[in-house]
């Protein structure tokens, strides 16, 4: 006869949590909206005040939910996150979150690799490049500042993409094959283009997300992403390998 596993009933606690965080995440209580008193959710789950507290306590270090003095416990926006290992486009990102994405290309210049390519992209020198800096938008609002360079000798079309209609992380993904890509994350000070396309004070803190892409170890592109740093996270979400 098959074993049959048999699932824990979730405790009163994480069913609290879990039907809360369900209303939260589905927009059900959208953004602002005030969560029932913990003594409004004790009568209705019949339940001690410390296991609503606890559950609450949980919510508001997620990042889900804000208590304010007095006034009670409201449904936060959500903030960026972004996936560390992930090649995910920024539009998808936004997406993600509810909000409408747009962008603008602020410049587009094709110029010949410099020593600084040389150890940021790892091309020759006077290989053909394609620079790119673009500003998404989410629901309007400055998201994200774009420095990307697309190595032209391994994607010689992406010259005449029309990255105004996608943007040019999209394009790439739906048109170049990658086989090694790595991130690399921090924090810095904003430089006054980055803080003037983003809507912040010059020299305010930034989280920046740098990539490179291979195809069969021929480097494709070098891209940093700038998020101002309130309000975003970085996200990663694995298994384990095979020999742990």
């Amino acid at each position: 006869m098959r074993s049959m596993t048999v699932s824990a009933p979730l405790s009163l606690h994480q069913r609290i949590v879990t039907e809360l965080e369900t209303r939260i995440l589905s927009g059900t209580w959208p953004p602002g909206q005030r969560v029932p008193s913990e003594a409004e959710l004790v009568g209705h789950y019949g339940c001690s005040r410390m296991t609503v507290n606890k559950a609450i306590a949980q919510l508001v270090r997620a990042g889900l939910v804000a208590r304010k003095r007095r006034a009670g416990t409201f449904v936060l926006r959500p903030g960026a996150r972004s996936a560390v290992l992930e090649i995910r486009d920024i539009k998808s990102e936004i997406e993600a979150l509810g909000h409408v994405h747009s962008h603008t290309i602020l410049e587009r210049k094709a110029r010949k690799a410099t020593r600084a390519d040389v150890a940021t992209i790892g091309v020759p020198l006077a290989t053909p490049l394609l620079g790119l800096t673009t500003l998404h938008r989410a629901n309007n609002k400055p998201f994200c500042f774009e420095a990307r360079t697309i190595n032209l000798a391994a994607v010689p079309t992406a010259i005449e993409a029309n990255f105004d209609a996608d943007t040019p992380g999209s394009w790439l993904v739906h048109h170049v094959p990658w086989t090694d890509a790595e991130h690399r994350i921090r924090a810095s000070q904003t430089t006054p283009q980055v803080s003037a396309a983003l809507g912040i004070a010059n020299g305010a803190a930034g989280l920046v997300v740098e990539r490179r892409t291979w195809l069969r170890g021929q480097p494709v592109t070098h891209v940093v992403f700038t998020y101002p740093a309130e309000g975003h996270e970085l996200v990663a979400r694995f298994s384990p390998s095979a020999d742990e």
